[in-house]
């Protein structure tokens, strides 16, 4: 919690060992300074995971090397942004995350402190994150275009920024030129959209659709 915050629990734990001298706001309460924000906690939280590295600093691990400021709080150069959830997940055993937050970042930290639990917890959310986001169907805008026989090779060849040929449509002659009749086709043309808001246009028109039904019967 912040330095400002004070941390409460309804239930009765076990105080974790301590190498810390016996008076009892030195056992109970733990200053940390992460980032250069204050979190105030107690050790029991710190010890929730034995292996981790909060842990080993709630029991002052002579193999830690971890320095104070001059208010006595432990210094953490990490980010106090991500620690939050850490703290947050170690009191409750929940991750709670704001919505501007990246699972990625809390990860990072989780991995750095060593907090096995959380770790595989954070895995699992990101794996169904990406899951659900691939199984989002492709959407595509269609259009069909009218044009002359004679027109056709070049309207081909030079559609780009992902428009792609889809159906071909012959609506008969137009026009008599010399002796020949000039055939007139509707084309229907198809483009993926990405990360866009899908409008009316996000779908085949009823004209496509028509086009494209009357095409697949030729």
């Amino acid at each position: 919690m912040a330095e400002n915050s004070s941390e409460t629990s309804g239930s009765v734990h076990r105080r974790c060992p301590t190498h810390s001298s016996p008076g009892v706001g030195a056992s109970k309460w733990i200053r940390l300074n992460v980032g250069g924000t204050y979190f105030l906690t107690t050790r029991q939280t710190l010890c929730r995971d034995p292996k981790s590295f909060l842990f080993r600093l709630s029991q002052a691990d002579p193999e830690l090397d971890s320095d104070k400021d001059e208010t006595g709080a432990y210094l953490i150069d990490r980010d106090p942004t991500y620690f939050g959830p850490v703290l947050n997940y170690l009191r409750h055993g929940k991750l709670v995350l704001n919505r501007d937050l990246a699972e990625e970042g809390v990860l990072e930290e989780a991995e750095f402190y060593n907090i096995t639990s959380l770790i595989k917890l954070i895995k699992d959310k990101i794996r169904d994150r990406d899951c659900k986001t691939s199984q989002v169907p492709v959407k595509h805008v269609y259009r069909v275009l009218q044009c002359q026989e004679e027109e056709l090779t070049q309207m081909v060849s030079t559609m780009s920024d992902g428009w792609k040929f889809e159906q071909l449509v012959s609506i008969g002659s137009s026009y008599n030129y010399g002796n020949e009749d000039q055939a007139e086709f509707l084309c229907v043309v198809s483009k993926e959209l990405h990360n866009q808001s899908y409008g009316t246009n996000s779908e085949p028109s009823e004209k496509a659709k028509i086009l494209q039904e009357r095409g697949s019967r030729m």
